[in-house]
């Protein structure tokens, strides 16, 4: 189902400057036509980012429909991806979010939020 309107893209990088395997996953927002359309935008984009950066674009790209006409402004959810899972909240929050690889600070540890990336 492709429509026109606002797209959420997530591209992932591999960055060559750091001796570790530093990689990052980032999302942008794009008015297209189409999933394809956006996913070509955003891969225009993630190449250049990453040549600039002195990274690699991976080559990997996942799109989101927004909505036709939805004002983007605070609140706005423009990625979102869904996934089964048989594991547990805890051990699928590790798996997948927070392996402790990650690079980020604890905002609050009774918070609602664990962490934000950096």
């Amino acid at each position: 189902m492709d429509e026109p309107g606002w797209y959420g893209v997530r591209c992932v990088f591999r960055w060559s400057h750091e001796e570790e395997r530093l990689y990052e996953e980032n999302v942008t927002i794009w008015r297209a036509a189409s999933f394809d359309e956006a996913i070509a935008k955003a891969e225009t984009e993630a190449l250049e980012y990453a040549a600039t950066c002195n990274g690699r674009y991976l080559d990997f790209a996942q799109a989101y429909f927004i909505g036709e006409d939805e004002m983007i402004g605070e609140g706005s959810e423009v990625f979102s991806l869904m996934r089964t899972s048989e594991l547990d909240r805890d051990a699928y929050v590790t798996r997948y979010f927070d392996t402790g690889q990650e690079r980020q600070r604890i905002l609050a540890e009774d918070g609602p939020s664990a962490g934000r990336a950096e």
